[in-house]
């Protein structure tokens, strides 16, 4: 479904992505993993068409997408789904206002009802029937992940993009918002890209592991595969050297 070739990115005098290759199945959650600041939610961007890479191309099915024309290329961008980091919700709109954002912005013929309908829809679907009233500030910090994730599903997109999903979370909240991601994609047989720090969650969650370091993919493929990598930077990684290393 998603594939990029030969991807650079440069900011500056600093380059992000280095000739940077990329294949990312239909129907499957794939995690990319690295360092802190290595490009990461720079590539997602990428793939939503929210950056231009300066060079290589970036294919959403059967279309490249970065020489699109605009309207086209929003069309494509209907087609996803995005969780930030920390949830994102608007503070000043209610839990129902914030899913139902989306919505008004590109299904204006909808009634009310029937937006209210959606609404209730979205929510039930992540375990939060009934909490349209509430604002963001009464909620729990896996509360607004779950509200933030029924946001990202309110155009019924077939791909879903997370940032850091778990972030922030304790131990018990991860792994409930982990097995979210599992079912959601699971029931809707979604294509989920997920950035992650989180080892535990990145092995439960993934059908693939991709590790971008810098700026290129070094190594990728299914858990068990990632596990047994000979690779010294994986294996630092995964043991929780990477990131002293690094610095």
């Amino acid at each position: 479904m998603i594939r990029l070739v030969n991807i650079n990115k440069s900011f500056k005098n600093q380059q992000v992505l280095k000739d940077l290759n990329l294949t990312i199945p239909a129907g499957q959650t794939t995690v990319i993993i690295g360092r802190s600041g290595g490009g990461k939610s720079v590539l997602l961007k990428h793939i939503m068409g929210l950056i231009k890479p300066d060079s290589g191309e970036i294919w959403i099915d059967d279309q490249e997408i970065h020489r699109l024309k605009e309207k086209d290329l929003y069309r494509i961008r209907r087609r996803f789904g995005m969780l930030f980091q920390e949830g994102a919700l608007f503070d000043s709109m209610t839990v129902g206002e914030n899913v139902a954002f989306p919505i008004r912005e590109h299904r204006r013929r909808l009634s009310h009802k029937e937006i209210e309908r959606l609404v209730a829809e979205k929510l039930a679907l992540v375990g939060l029937s009934g909490i349209e009233g509430k604002m963001p500030s009464e909620l729990s910090g896996g509360m607004r992940k779950r509200v933030a994730l029924a946001r990202a599903m309110a155009l019924d997109p077939d791909i879903l993009l997370f940032d850091e999903p778990t972030t922030g979370l304790d131990p018990i909240l991860t792994a409930s918002i982990d097995h979210l991601i599992i079912e959601t994609q699971k029931r809707f047989g979604m294509t989920c890209v997920v950035i992650s720090h989180d080892i535990q969650s990145v092995f439960r969650i993934a059908h693939n592991i991709v590790m971008l370091y810098e700026g290129r993919i070094i190594e990728g493929g299914p858990p068990e595969v990632f596990r047994r990598s000979e690779n010294k930077i994986i294996q630092d990684f995964l043991q929780g050297r990477f990131e002293e290393q690094a610095a």
